[in-house]
């Protein structure tokens, strides 16, 4: 048998991964756009807030009687915040408030009159990278030989995909009983159901279920019910009065589910020297 998945547990995954959570099943270029996209839109929101309380500010001074423009502040040491004001105004290149006059636009509407402000610095810079990485990442991401691109990614997933599906169904095999037991039809499961009935079946319903001890499995006579859930009860819990022994005990269920469906499989072979009918005809003994 081929081995979907690897033998060995894989390696944990770094700390900065697990941070991050879902951005860690992205690729380190997608990853560095999120995270730049992330950036501008916090920046973004940065610009807003700024926005709205200079605009505060400026209906409180003009509310006040505020003059719009002041003295200039006596000189002294730059305290830390005010280096941090410096910067901000540096990467904003923001117009104070007071001084907004002069970048006034001449026409208004409904009363609102448009300054005439210069794009932040910050966002002109995030807008030359981005571009300057688009052909970069286009290139990783569709032309370069050491990357995959998103066909190629695609595929490796949905293949690993299916690995961890068949394995995750495989552990749930023996989950099935008779409530939700469903009749197979794989050469595969059959081949083993065969295998099941020839030990533990033919010495009672005969190597071709012909009947012998036990009924003909083969016609359209069934005593306990003639379904795949009915068949697989049977099969489960047994028939003790009639010398019939519970094979939940010996067998998984999903070999029990691999017998009845051989069972079933077997259904108008019509072997030699069959045994009279029992019970009562079920047609549709071959329905799920």
């Amino acid at each position: 048998m081929i081995a979907l998945l690897p033998s060995t547990p894989p390696a944990a995954p770094p700390l900065l991964l697990i941070a991050l959570g879902p951005l860690g099943q992205l690729s380190k270029l997608e990853l560095f756009a999120a995270l730049t996209m992330l950036a501008v839109l916090l920046l973004g929101c940065w610009a807003i807030f700024d926005l709205s309380f200079k605009l505060m500010a400026l209906q409180q001074a003009r509310l006040l009687g505020e003059p719009t423009s002041t003295a200039p502040a006596p000189t002294r040491r730059p305290s830390l915040t005010h280096k941090l004001r410096q910067l901000y105004d540096r990467l904003t290149d923001a117009v104070p408030v007071r001084a907004e006059t002069a970048i006034v636009l001449d026409h208004e509407y409904d009363g609102v009159r448009e300054l005439d402000n210069n794009l932040p610095p910050w966002w002109k810079g995030l807008f030359v990278v981005t571009v300057a990485f688009a052909p970069v990442y286009l290139y990783v991401n569709q032309f370069a030989y050491f990357s995959q691109s998103s066909a190629e990614a695609y595929e490796a997933e949905m293949t690993l995909a299916e690995a961890k599906v068949k394995a995750y169904l495989a552990t749930q095999e023996n989950a099935v009983d008779e409530s939700n037991v469903e009749l197979l039809v794989e050469a595969t499961a059959l081949g083993q159901g065969q295998a099941l009935f020839t030990a533990k079946c033919a010495p009672c319903h005969g190597k071709a279920a012909e009947g012998g001890i036990g009924p003909n499995l083969t016609d359209d006579y069934w005593i306990h019910g003639g379904d795949i859930k009915d068949v697989f009860r049977t099969i489960k819990h047994g028939v003790p009065e009639k010398g019939m022994i519970p094979w939940k005990n010996e067998l998984r269920p999903r070999a029990m589910q691999e017998l009845a469906s051989y069972i079933l499989s077997l259904q108008g072979t019509n072997p030699p020297n069959g045994k009279e009918p029992e019970g009562e005809r079920y047609p549709a003994a071959n329905s799920k």
